[in-house]
């Protein structure tokens, strides 16, 4: 569209199915170049990305030709049938539904970015479902904690 101009940044959260800690650290990278790959195909941009044994973070820089969902359902349907493929854990891999998706300024992405990347720190301190559901409040997102994870099968 000629003359649109946008400044799109989001910060989005999504955890493995039931909260399985199976993204190891034989596959995390090339995982994470996956996502990346799909990002920019997408027409996208990947800023930052760090994939832990149970979740994931993203920070995008969004073009408004695609809405969050369906990149996120593209993100995660392809590396859902990808790491089945590659067979890299010893069960059907999937990831939970939803996702949390976070608006981010400019002024906040350096922050935001440093945080993504020292994950495995942070997670030292608190759990995801403990940061996940500050997020939420932080944000003033209304939630019924009854559907925010999907409980283990």
């Amino acid at each position: 569209m000629a003359n649109t101009y946008t400044q799109i940044y989001i910060h989005v959260v999504f955890a493995v199915r039931a909260r399985a800690c199976v993204i190891g650290p034989s596959f995390k990278e090339e995982l994470q170049k996956y996502h990346g790959g799909i990002v920019r195909q997408r027409q996208q941009k990947l800023i930052a990305i760090n994939c832990m044994p149970d979740l994931a973070h993203v920070l995008l820089g969004l073009k408004p030709t695609e809405s969050v969902s369906e990149l996120l359902g593209k993100i995660k349907t392809g590396s859902t049938n990808y790491i089945n493929m590659q067979r890299w854990i010893g069960c059907r891999f999937s990831w939970q539904e939803g996702f949390g998706a976070f608006s981010v300024s400019q002024s906040h992405l350096n922050a935001v970015i440093s945080y993504i990347d020292n994950q495995e720190q942070h997670h030292r301190r608190k759990t995801f479902h403990q940061e996940y559901l500050e997020f939420l409040n932080r944000h003033d997102i209304p939630f019924d904690k009854r559907y925010v994870f999907k409980p283990i099968d």
